[in-house]
């Protein structure tokens, strides 16, 4: 009882109400691409150079990358006489060197010595290798801690993800060969985003075994989020797709909440696009044909570049600029000049290579105030999500009103928390409604579902429904020609 005594005031936090819900982040990027000459890692080093001796020595980390910043090496004066050279490694990166001293206590220690002693010693030659510098015999002197600096980790590690923010900077690491530099350039060209890459190998002479590089690296992109913490959710494999690649990347795309731009590989005319676009019924897909051509100014040439690398940076544009309830279709592409097929289109007939493409389900290519994308179907079997922004705004729906209530996850259901729940999905839906991206939607708690039973069991079924935006994807003009504005021609003219 005496615990539960106080004269005076308490407060008790009682944090109820509802919680603001965050869309969860759209224009993310993972790009699966080659790259044989990227930059490598680099290792740390550290010189320790003494004037009086003429020399010094260069210690070099054993293994490249940043890692190699944590080594530290000193050199120690026993402060005895006779002593004898000696290396210990401490704290698994740090390389004492106890220099050897003569009769009278004196160092007698040399860098070559030094060299000898760190190369043979095994937990020291684990972590650095010594050489020599200058051509000096003299003794070395007592040298405090000091770290190895300079150290690297390779931009692009085979099978990783890794997040690139800055497009541009990073082409450079990604070097000439491949095609890893091609896509962050045509992507940075349409947006600037965020883009999970993962390199694979490129096999020469082999495209089998590239493939299957390719497809054993898709899987990485469902722990992209735990390695660099954003969620890929505009996908593609530009250059490198086809059937098969797509196949795997559609069933990662599913798990994902995520949205694949695929090309019709291997096609040259628009039955071969539409067959192409018929080996797929996922609502996660988008088939395009044919490609953009432009300058490349690695091959000083003009060449095809990939309309699928720029559909990933247009889709994260048009996310950041206007939102995902916009499709891809009719917004200009930055960074090409041409288009790799003769694509016959007319904006009013529908009888063209064009209309051909979109009737069956294939995003195509045109010139009109600049190059664009014109087609918004995707290859769903479903008419539901037959459109490419009906498809993504389901997923950002669910996710987002997934991920906004975990905080919700193992409260004491009271009523309370259910109302909360259902106001903070409403408000959320209030939100969505005036800036456009649905057209309208509604939480409700259903009675008849959640039984006393279901809520015993920690079971809660919250019903939510929504209208996603439609694109006028066919206007329809009626003209007609009328007497009417005749009838009172005389009497307009005597007044005039």
């Amino acid at each position: 009882m005496a615990q539960d005594y106080h004269h005076g005031v308490r407060v008790v936090e009682i944090n109820e109400g509802t919680r603001p819900i965050r869309t969860v982040a759209t224009a993310v990027i993972g790009l699966i691409a080659t790259a044989p000459n990227a930059a490598a890692a680099v290792a740390a080093s550290l010189t320790v150079d003494f004037a009086a001796a003429g020399s010094g020595v260069q210690f070099t980390a054993a293994q490249p990358g940043s890692n190699g910043n944590n080594i530290r090496v000193r050199y120690r004066d026993p402060g005895e006489a006779e002593a004898v050279l000696t290396v210990t490694v401490n704290n698994e990166h740090d390389i004492s060197i106890r220099l050897a001293t003569d009769i009278d206590g004196a160092v007698t220690t040399t860098a070559a010595d030094i060299v000898t002693a760190v190369n043979e010693h095994t937990e020291a030659s684990a972590l650095v290798t010594a050489a020599a510098t200058g051509t000096g015999t003299g003794l070395v002197a007592t040298q405090s801690y000091t770290a190895l600096s300079g150290g690297e980790d390779e931009p692009f590690p085979l099978g990783k993800s890794v997040l690139v923010t800055d497009l541009i900077g990073a082409q450079a690491d990604a070097g000439e060969e491949g095609t890893l530099a091609r896509d962050l350039h045509a992507i940075a060209g349409q947006a600037k985003t965020m883009v999970v890459v993962i390199r694979v190998a490129e096999v020469d002479d082999d495209a089998n075994a590239t493939k299957a590089n390719i497809i054993e690296a898709i899987p990485k992109l469902l722990t992209a989020e735990q390695a660099v913490g954003v969620k890929p959710r505009i996908l593609g494999v530009p250059e490198l797709d086809d059937a098969d690649v797509l196949s795997e990347l559609i069933g990662v795309a599913q798990k994902l909440r995520a949205f694949v731009y695929g090309f019709a590989r291997g096609c040259q005319t628009i039955e071969e696009a539409a067959a192409f676009r018929d080996q797929f019924g996922a609502r996660e897909l988008m088939i395009i044909w044919p490609e953009f051509t432009g300058f490349d100014t690695a091959t000083e040439s003009t060449r095809n570049l990939s309309a699928v690398a720029r559909a990933m940076g247009l889709r994260a544009k048009i996310d950041n600029d206007t939102g995902w309830h916009k499709t891809l279709s009719n917004v200009a592409v930055n960074g090409v000049t041409g288009i790799s097929q003769p694509v016959f289109w007319d904006l009013q007939d529908p009888n063209t290579d064009a209309g051909y493409l979109n009737a069956n389900e294939v995003t195509t290519l045109i010139r009109r105030d600049g190059f664009r994308f014109w087609g918004s179907r995707t290859c769903s079997n479903d008419p539901l999500f037959a459109f490419e922004n009906y498809t993504r705004t389901a997923q950002i729906v669910a996710d987002t009103m997934a991920e906004a209530h975990m905080w919700a996850v193992d409260k004491p259901m009271h009523p309370s928390l259910v109302k909360d729940i259902v106001e903070g999905i409403n408000a959320k839906f209030r939100e969505w409604k005036r800036q456009g991206y649905i057209i309208d939607g509604e939480a409700w708690f259903d009675a008849e579902i959640n039984t006393p039973e279901v809520l015993k069991a920690g079971k809660l079924y919250i019903d939510y429904d929504y209208t996603p935006v439609p694109p006028l994807e066919n206007l329809m003009l009626q003209q007609r020609i009328t007497d009417r504005y005749l009838v009172e021609f005389a009497d307009r003219v005597a007044a005039a």
